[in-house]
């Protein structure tokens, strides 16, 4: 059976370039600081991780972005995810926003260039584990559901053998990075608040996982941590 394939329609084009291109140049054209090298950073990791990860998963699992295409529209999703899902992905959006607000207007004073240099590795330590459970990870989707028609079983490979949800691990990561990174302690709030929705939205993904999807439970046995091995 051939996989199935992404529909790109005009509305799926528009939130790719929006998403994907829009919001990684928000604080150059929000603050138009064209000489800011952290902002031109950023951008680049960012919109080279998303199509470097999502190619090399599409070459893996054709039908995964299929699956990803129908962010918010699938009808078995579970209730509390219709509104958690785009509320995350809104605050990684306010992340970027808040840090050209701050450019722009000067409410931080700079971090130091020795914790900038640390939290751009950590960004880069957060896309790079992120990636790799995408690439890993079939069932990947964008919202909670236990994906039946397509034969969704657990995946205990990559990263999944370190930790039950890398994806957000790796996420959480850079959110609490970026910040540092572009020179932006109000950019904080948001980042924290998001924080706290990846947080919330692991523990209730974990629980529908080891109540719905068969051998889940077996699984989290084995790998008894969700989030940050050692802790939780």
């Amino acid at each position: 059976m051939e996989a199935a394939k992404p529909k790109i329609t005009t509305a799926v084009l528009a939130q790719i370039l929006f998403f994907v291109i829009g919001i990684p140049l928000l604080p150059l054209l929000i603050s138009w600081h064209w000489t800011w090298w952290e902002g031109w950073a950023y951008a680049l990791i960012t919109i080279l991780g998303f199509i470097i990860s999502r190619a090399l998963a599409a070459k893996r699992h054709p039908d995964l972005l299929a699956e990803r295409a129908r962010f918010a529209q699938q009808p078995d999703a579970k209730p509390w995810d219709k509104w958690l899902a785009p509320a995350v992905a809104l605050g990684g959006g306010l992340i970027p926003l808040t840090a050209g607000l701050d450019a722009l207007l000067g409410w931080s004073t700079p971090f130091s260039l020795p914790l900038k240099l640390v939290a751009l590795l950590a960004i880069l330590a957060g896309y790079a584990l992120s990636s790799y459970a995408l690439i890993v990870n079939r069932y990947f989707s964008g919202m909670v559901r236990i994906q039946r028609e397509r034969n969704h079983h657990v995946v205990s490979r990559g990263p999944y053998r370190w930790m039950r949800h890398p994806g957000y691990a790796g996420a959480l990561v850079t959110y609490l990075a970026v910040p540092f990174f572009l020179d932006s302690r109000s950019a904080l709030v948001p980042a924290l608040v998001l924080a706290a929705l990846l947080i919330l939205r692991t523990a209730w993904e974990d629980a529908t996982l080891q109540a719905e999807l068969e051998g889940y439970q077996a699984y989290a046995r084995q790998v008894r941590y969700r989030l940050l091995p050692g802790v939780w």
